[in-house]
């Protein structure tokens, strides 16, 4: 009996060390390039560096330089409007789609296709598609307006309209979401839809009591990933708007890139970094929280 049980626990120690050796390239680039990044710029949150010379202990001074930025306090404000209306859009958008999709129709896998291509289109070509689109002078926005006698608008270059142009365009890609919500709807059973055809019930009571509870894991699984890209946006910000007009679309990533890369703040730059972080967080945690008295999962 011992014999077989020292076989056994060499068995399980080989397999165990096997494991952990299939696993350590990615346990060496987490290591390397996230862990170790992520500790070296908290520490950099007391440091002044230019990238040039030596970084400088400031202590604190980071953080009281935060509490007097006011472009901070502009670019925190301006992607909590892009998040809190731009994700719930995205989302009912996406869920709206996934729900016309699923259904048996002729070229329905075209259709699907159409529908999911925006998302895989490289984020810089979107920006200046959209960007000539929407120019002042000769976009083609503008030339359809006067053609119909409406006066044209300065679209991008408005501090009003920005904002919303941009959270127009992130609802434009709203393919991935719109492919996870079909994968989802199609694993709901069809027992249930007939059952309720048999009690009479309609398509909206079947929707409301039906559809939507048994695909809430997967609307909050769409809510959390969104709401994390949301917060990240800086792509159509940089390219279309560089911030401006009067840093309407200064978002926070985009002000996290400025005071690394062009002012050479590091040091500042990682405290906001560290922020953002801070504030993902939280407000993932809350959603974690909120999720038990409307998501169901099935048992």
């Amino acid at each position: 009996m011992r014999f077989f049980r020292k076989r056994t626990d060499k068995f399980q120690r080989s397999e165990t060390a096997t494991a952990y050796l299939m696993i350590s390239p990615w346990i060496v680039n987490f290591a390397l390039f996230i862990f170790l990044p992520m500790v070296i710029s908290l520490i950099l949150c007391f440091y002044r560096w230019d990238l040039l010379s030596d970084p400088v202990f400031i202590g604190f001074g980071n953080f009281k330089t935060l509490i007097n930025d006011g472009i901070f306090y502009k670019s925190l404000i301006n992607t909590a409007y892009y998040t809190f209306i731009g994700v719930p859009l995205h989302v009912t958008v996406a869920l709206f789609f996934a729900v016309l999709l699923n259904s048996r129709l002729r070229f329905i896998k075209i259709y699907r296709l159409l529908y999911f291509t925006p998302f895989v289109m490289p984020a810089s070509a979107v920006a200046i598609v959209w960007l000539y689109l929407l120019y002042p002078d000769f976009g083609l926005a503008n030339i359809v307006l006067s053609s119909v006698g409406l006066p044209q608008l300065k679209w991008l270059f408005d501090p009003i309209l920005s904002k919303p142009i941009l959270i127009i365009i992130y609802l434009w890609q709203f393919g991935q979401t719109m492919i996870i919500f079909l994968a989802s709807l199609q694993g709901v059973p069809d027992s249930y839809y007939e059952a309720a055809d048999i009690d009479g019930a309609s398509r909206w009571r079947k929707f409301k009591s039906i559809t939507i509870p048994m695909i809430s894991p997967t609307i909050f699984f769409n809510i959390i990933l969104n709401f994390i890209w949301s917060f990240q946006v800086f792509t159509f910000a940089y390219i279309m708007t560089d911030g401006g007009p009067s840093n309407s679309t200064l978002f926070y990533v985009l002000n996290i890139w400025r005071n690394a890369f062009e002012y050479f703040k590091m040091g500042y730059a990682s405290l906001l970094s560290w922020i953002l972080f801070v504030i993902i967080l939280i407000f993932t945690i809350i959603q974690f929280k909120l999720q038990n008295k409307w998501v169901h999962y099935e048992i």
